[in-house]
């Protein structure tokens, strides 16, 4: 027999021309097939040694003639002559952890010992398999994998109040061993969101895959590659408190994630398909009627396998996941900063102390919505309040200040009177009531730096005259003291004479009223 045989097709083609009206030559057979004479010989003493003849009869299928020319059994299931075991069954179970062919053979052929044998039996397993949708093809384990994207499309949500048309995303996580489904809309796929998406997910499951996949979404993953990908800090942080890794698709991989976009085409087509003609008012109005959706998808039986994605979930993959951590995770962003010569770190303009002894150390910043706590070296060395609005900028522990307030580096209340001082009296006074308008003389020395540098080569006369402009208004900030020079502010009358004997009596032992607040 030639290497790449006739279809079914052909050979009825090659019976009706060679024993119908036409009785053609082996010879025109072949060039009217596109075949060589040879394999045209062949497939003649083939349906000869079968005893066929033209026209066929009506049971002659092409099941029956491949297996009576060829002598192979039949592909379709209703002419196997052995017992078959329920093949929807066999998947089902080849989904849980530890079992494979070799058991469900084991086991089929105690049951039927005149059976087929593990070759054969493999055999009709892959060609079951490959009648069932690329994504049920791929294997997967139970609790091994969750597959998480967002879709493309967006749901429309109307601002109650002023009819302003809102788009949200949708998020979608697959299960890989279930295809169980869970969707929800966010406002968008910035961190926040993409982090209190997993967070809700997992409640949802009640439990935690082995494994998250997610597309390259930058939410995500910082830097997509096939061997080294760099994820999300925060990310990181909120899978380790889970338990859980993280296994990006590798980018331009579609089998990687043929799951979750799987599951996007089915949670678009019942949820934005079937609720297109919803109108929303709210994020949880919207999600409210997503659960429902979801709950028709997980319900549905699927065709090739006989039960739900819900009723896999719980007998399959559920007990095969693994416990959630005793609390939710809580979301937070981690950012890096620098220990200052002033043991402050700055962070989103505001600034919280560090033990003095991490001056000049680069530290990590976990910013929740009520603290900020800071790492060093893995370990936690401070914990704050965080801070917002136009209140205090500073928070500072008593402990984490060098004894007597003495500081490193040559930085000193007296070093920046000094400095001033080699300008003028308004200089001197100026610093030394910015420091005074402090709860501790320190948390001002960045401000006396920054005055100190913003006066550099400017003309004395104007230097003195903007900080006497500067401590009669309370602009007690380089910045502002920049924005009366650059306005020419110090020009201008002031309605009394700016002079150091005038000023208000400034000491470092004086605190202001501040201090007691």
């Amino acid at each position: 027999m030639p290497k790449k045989g006739l279809t079914m097709r052909q050979i009825r083609e090659l019976m009706r021309l060679k024993f119908g009206d036409e009785k053609l030559s082996d010879r025109a057979i072949a060039l009217r097939l596109g075949v060589a004479r040879s394999t045209v010989q062949d497939y003649i003493a083939r349906i000869s040694a079968a005893d066929l003849r033209w026209p066929l009869a009506d049971d002659n299928t092409d099941a029956v003639l491949n297996e009576r020319l060829f002598g192979r059994p039949s592909t379709q299931t209703g002419l196997r002559r052995r017992v078959e075991p329920d093949w929807a069954t066999m998947v089902r179970e080849m989904k849980r952890q530890s079992v494979n062919l070799q058991i469900l053979w084991d086991e089929y052929r105690q049951i039927h010992p005149e059976g087929y044998g593990y070759s054969r039996f493999c055999e009709l397993y892959r060609e079951y398999e490959r009648r069932l949708s690329p994504t049920m093809r791929q294997s997967h384990v139970a609790g091994d994998k969750v597959f998480v994207d967002y879709s493309g499309k967006k749901i429309d949500i109307i601002d109650p109040a002023t009819g302003e048309v809102m788009l949200a995303e949708l998020f979608v996580a697959v299960l890989g061993a279930s295809s169980y489904t869970y969707a929800e809309a966010t406002w968008s796929q910035k961190l926040p969101d993409w982090i209190g998406a997993h967070v809700r997910m997992f409640a949802h499951f009640g439990k935690v895959t082995r494994l998250v996949v997610p597309d390259n979404l930058k939410s995500g993953v910082h830097r997509p590659a096939f061997y080294d990908p760099e994820i999300n800090q925060t990310y990181g942080r909120m899978a380790e408190h889970y338990g859980v890794g993280v296994l990006p698709a590798r980018p331009y991989k579609p089998r990687d994630k043929a799951k979750v976009e799987a599951g996007v085409r089915i949670a678009q087509t019942y949820i934005l398909g079937r609720l297109r003609h919803v109108t929303f008012f709210s994020l949880a109005e919207c999600n409210q009627a997503i659960v429902e959706a979801m709950e028709h998808i997980n319900g549905r039986i699927m065709r090739r396998l006989g039960v739900s994605r819900r009723d896999l979930f719980v007998d399959v993959e559920l007990p095969a996941m693994g416990p959630l951590p005793a609390t939710p995770y809580e979301y937070a962003e981690w950012k890096r900063a620098r220990v200052h010569q002033d043991y402050h770190v700055e962070i989103e303009g505001f600034f919280y102390s560090a033990p003095h002894n991490l001056i000049r150390e680069e530290v990590e910043a976990r910013l929740t919505t009520n603290g900020v706590e800071l790492f060093h070296g893995g370990q936690r060395v401070a914990v704050h309040v965080r801070l917002y609005g136009n209140g205090g900028r500073h928070v500072t522990h008593d402990d984490h200040m060098p004894s007597h307030h003495r500081f490193y580096s040559g930085w000193s209340e007296e070093r920046f009177r000094r400095n001033a001082t080699a300008i003028g009296p308004n200089a001197e006074a100026l610093v030394i009531a910015v420091m005074a308008s402090r709860k501790h003389p320190e948390q001002g020395f960045r401000s006396c730096l920054g005055i100190l540098k913003r006066l550099r080569g400017v003309d004395r006369d104007r230097a003195e005259a903007a900080c006497a402009r500067a401590v009669e208004i309370g602009a007690l900030s380089s910045k502002s003291l920049g924005s009366i020079l650059d306005n020419n502010l110090d020009r201008k009358p002031t309605g009394r004479v700016s002079a150091a004997a005038d000023l208000p009596l400034f000491h470092a032992n004086i605190r202001g009223s501040g201090y007691y607040h």
